[in-house]
């Protein structure tokens, strides 16, 4: 069925979830070596099933679902209909689908990119999408606009956990800011006032550690923080509260491997998210009460 009245306010339907199913983004990541992991084929028919089963095991549990973009549109239109399915079907089971599509351009381009995944009558609409601002904060300004008219999300690049990131995200503007502060601040002045937690998000990665203070940054946003680099990359949730500091409980960590490399198993890949999520809420719970 179409959407074609605006949801509740992606802060607040996001808040809930983590509340109700545990803080914890599953990564859908069918690259080909993992593919091969779980015994399946570098093609069409591997991917279906490999997605099929992520979906069938997480959706109905987990709050957040991240698809990888691109490891289904390389293989082109075949591919694009099972990431629709997957969308689909995931949120019809109740998880929140963020799309991992890392989309940065001007104008019309950025438009079209924006409806591709935040207007409610495409085939690919999400709850959230993430986005790469770094041809100005502003060239986002569509898709900003249409998640706030719609009620979804956008999570902005901000200190990414690759370490090419640091030589554009930690450079310094001619006011002293860095850059990835400055995205950090446009990104608080869209949440300004949102209750439980704003819409617009950033991605911060988990295992940047002490070097978030290199780079000047407030993390307090009033929204969430995306956090790849949970599990394969070496952080761990116990790392959460010294990383992210007061804005632990907006923090919304994101594995992919840790999980996924137990699969094609249904029971084992259900545990091991609910491990990471118990593991992420007793990290957040103990910061708290400190």
């Amino acid at each position: 069925m179409t959407e074609t009245t605006p949801l509740e306010p992606f802060g607040a339907r996001l808040r809930r979830a983590m509340d109700e199913r545990g803080p914890l983004c599953v990564g859908i990541d069918p690259h080909a070596a993992l593919l091969a992991d779980w015994g399946l084929s570098d093609d069409i028919a591997g991917l279906e099933r490999f997605t099929r089963t992520v979906v069938e095991a997480l959706a109905d549990r987990v709050a957040v679902l991240k698809p990888q973009s691109a490891f289904f549109e390389r293989f082109g239109s075949r591919g694009i209909a099972v990431l629709e399915q997957a969308v689909a079907d995931s949120r019809a089971a109740g998880a929140l689908v963020l799309m991992d599509a890392k989309r940065g351009d001007i104008g019309s381009t950025m438009a079209a990119y924006a409806a591709t995944y935040l207007d409610p009558t495409s085939p690919l609409f999400s709850d959230a999408v993430t986005v790469s601002p770094y041809l100005g904060y502003g060239s986002l300004r569509p898709a900003l606009d249409l998640a706030r008219a719609g009620g979804t999300g956008v999570f902005v690049l901000a200190l990414t956990s690759n370490p090419e990131g640091a030589e554009v995200q930690h450079a310094v503007r001619a006011d002293g800011a860095s850059v990835a502060a400055t995205m950090l601040e446009h990104v608080k002045a869209e949440n300004a006032d949102a209750a439980p937690m704003g819409s617009y998000g950033a991605v911060v990665g988990a295992t940047l550690g002490d070097t978030l203070g290199a780079a000047g940054v407030d993390l307090a946003i009033n929204g969430p923080l995306l956090a790849p680099g949970i599990g394969a990359q070496g952080a761990t949730p116990a790392d959460l509260p010294r990383v992210f500091g007061a804005a632990v409980r907006d923090v919304v960590p994101n594995v992919s491997r840790g999980v996924l490399r137990h699969g094609p198993d249904v029971t084992a890949l259900r545990a091991s998210a609910a491990r990471f999520a118990g593991e992420v809420r007793d990290a957040v719970d103990t910061a708290a009460s400190r």
